[in-house]
Formats: structure tokens, C-alpha cells, sequence
């Protein structure tokens, strides 16, 4: 019997299969949405008692249309794409998936990386074209005792920093909250921010986008790096100035940029900055892989199942609503 309803908004992955198990146990069912459309939502939610969602933009007109919401579930970290706020304000708690895809994004990072210093997309892009010129990537360098500084040491920068300390890389950060000992573990040295953009040979993105980290690598910082740097973003488009990269490219100010997140989601295919061999980028790809999206369904799933059966779920973005009077009832999940 499923009396209770979730909202599905959007999802990349081939049918929420894995999610119905888990929520059929919380006598929940899925709606799923024809499209992210602000329009879709507003109307589908006012018979929802909870959201799930993926990309789609969960604005404050769709959270206060969602009368009957409890939850509103993200799969995934960042919940940039939420109105947490006034989901907060209406006393409904916010969930994500913060251990998931740690591999997964470290890896993309890692690729990234060595497709940079190698030339591999450039070359690739050469004799598809008809060429064979190795002259055309010179100079390369070894990535052996170069440093990698990443901007965010939360689990994503733990993993990258391990990875990268086995390729001989030094490792720098800054963070604002970081584990000193999980630094310590893997040889990562933390700096202030001045010092991370002038040092690195390779900086990589693993900040939350939030009203302070918008736009952090902008003009002033893409003039601050060193020149023949190279900057990696698997974290969120927003915290890169696309415009201002561009430039940056175009005059060989920074030797080459890795990005897999945009701004909007799915990039303009004419934008110029697509057209430059200094650049890579792949689609929001870093997350996946079969492992980590069917764990991603199963946790996003179980946090809001959770919560619609009387438990509290370990991950809350807004832990606070819990000191209302309609969730007193609440006990802690397992």
C-alpha cells in the first residue's frame, strides 16, 4: 500500500527502480516528472509529500506549492539547486548524499589533470584533423614534483590529495573547515588563499557554490596564477567566471582549463570557449559511475524514507526545523 507520494523531479540514470524498493517499505510511491520546468513542478508537488530531486530547480514558488511536503530529498552534495531557505521557513527538512562519488569525482579531477600536462585531448583533436606533429604540445613537463593545489579539503579533496601524493605531486589547500589529521595523512600542507593561486601548477575546485565562493576564480585570481597553470573545476560551474576564463585562455595567461560543471547546466555548444584546444570539458560526468549512481538512489531514497516514516536521517542540510513542534515525534535513524 502507498498512500504516500514522492516527487521525482529529474534524473540521469535509467529508471528509479532502486528507488521504489526503498520507498515502497515507507508506503510511498514515485511520480515522476516530465521535465524540471519551474511550471511541472508547481503543479505536480501539491499532491506530493516529498521531493527527490537531482538538477532540476527546486525554487520557492515549487516549495510553497508542496503543501503536503515533509521532505525534500537531493541526490547528490551541493544543494545549490534547492530553496533551502524557504523550505527551512515552512519547516521542512532538506537531505543529501555527502559520502558518495568520492572516487568517482577524484578520478575525473585525476584525469583531468594528466590529460592537461600530457596534451591528450589536444593531440587526439591534431591527427584527427589530419596532423602529426608532436611539436604542437611542447612544451610538456613531468607531473612528478609539481604542485596540485585544491581550492576545498572536505572528503573530495581527501581523496584527490591521496591520489595525487601517489603520482609524486606536492599537494597544497585551502579550506575554511578541513581534518588536519586526514592533511597530515597524505602529506597535504595548507596555505592561505593568496599563496594556493600563486603556487600551483594544476588548481582544482572542491568548494560548495555558495553567495561567497560564486565566481571565486575570477579575472584578478586567473592574473594571480602562475603562468602555465592549469585550472580543474568538478565541483560546481558556478564558482568559475566563464568570461573571464576565456580571456584568460585565449591570451596564454593560464596554459589550459579542465571543466565538467556549467553555468547553465547544459552549455551552449557555440559558446567559443568550446572551440579552444587549451580547454576540456565533459558534460556533469564526474559523479558517475554504476557503482556510485545506483549508492546515490539507494541513500537519496533512504533519507527521505526516513523521514516519512518518523526517523531523522544523519544527513540534514537544515537540521534546525527539528525544533519545531511537528517533528518532536521524530526519532534518531539508524
Amino acid at each position: 500500500m502507498t498512500d504516500k507520494k514522492v516527487l521525482v523531479t529529474d534524473y540521469t540514470w535509467s529508471s528509479t527502480e532502486p528507488e521504489s524498493e526503498v520507498l515502497k517499505k515507507a508506503g510511498a510511491g514515485i511520480i515522476e516528472s516530465a521535465d524540471g520546468s519551474e511550471e511541472t513542478l508547481t503543479e505536480l508537488v501539491a499532491d506530493a509529500d516529498a521531493i527527490l530531486t537531482c538538477f532540476a530547480q527546486v525554487t520557492p514558488t515549487v516549495v510553497r506549492a508542496g503543501k503536503k511536503l515533509k521532505v525534500i530529498g537531493r541526490y547528490g552534495i551541493g544543494v545549490d539547486n534547492i530553496a533551502v531557505d524557504t523550505a527551512t521557513e515552512r519547516g521542512i527538512p532538506v537531505t543529501n548524499v555527502p559520502a558518495y562519488c568520492l572516487d568517482e569525482v577524484a578520478e575525473q579531477t585525476m584525469a583531468f589533470l594528466l590529460a592537461c600536462a600530457r596534451g591528450v585531448c589536444h593531440f587526439d583533436r591534431h591527427i584527427r584533423a589530419g596532423g602529426w606533429d608532436l611539436k604542437i604540445g611542447m612544451p610538456m613537463f613531468r607531473v612528478k614534483g609539481k604542485t596540485l593545489g585544491l581550492y576545498g579539503f572536505g572528503k573530495i579533496g581527501e581523496t584527490v590529495a591521496v591520489k595525487a601524493a601517489a603520482l609524486g605531486l606536492n599537494v597544497i589547500f585551502y579550506s575554511l573547515v578541513y581534518d588536519k589529521d586526514a592533511a597530515d595523512a597524505c602529506g597535504a600542507r595548507y596555505v592561505e588563499m593568496d599563496e594556493l593561486v600563486e603556487k600551483s601548477d594544476f588548481l582544482s575546485l572542491h568548494a560548495p557554490l555558495t553567495p561567497d565562493t560564486e565566481k571565486i576564480i575570477n579575472e584578478q585570481v586567473l592574473e594571480e596564477m602562475k603562468e602555465g597553470a592549469f585550472l580543474i573545476n568538478t565541483a560546481r560551474g558556478g564558482l568559475v567566471d566563464l568570461d573571464a576564463l576565456y580571456t584568460a585562455l585565449v591570451k596564454n595567461r593560464i596554459a589550459g582549463a579542465a571543466v565538467d560543471v556549467f553555468v547553465p547546466e547544459r552549455y551552449p555548444a557555440d559558446n567559443p570557449i568550446l572551440q579552444l584546444d587549451n580547454f576540456i570539458s565533459a558534460p556533469h560526468v564526474a559523479f558517475y559511475s554504476e557503482e556510485s549512481v545506483l549508492e546515490l538512489q539507494v541513500k537519496a531514497a533512504e533519507n527521505v524514507a526516513m523521514i516519512l516514516s518518523g526517523m531523522k536521517p544523519a544527513s540534514v542540510i537544515n537540521p534546525e526545523v527539528f525544533e519545531r513542534p511537528e517533528w518532536k515525534h521524530l526519532q534518531l535513524g539508524e
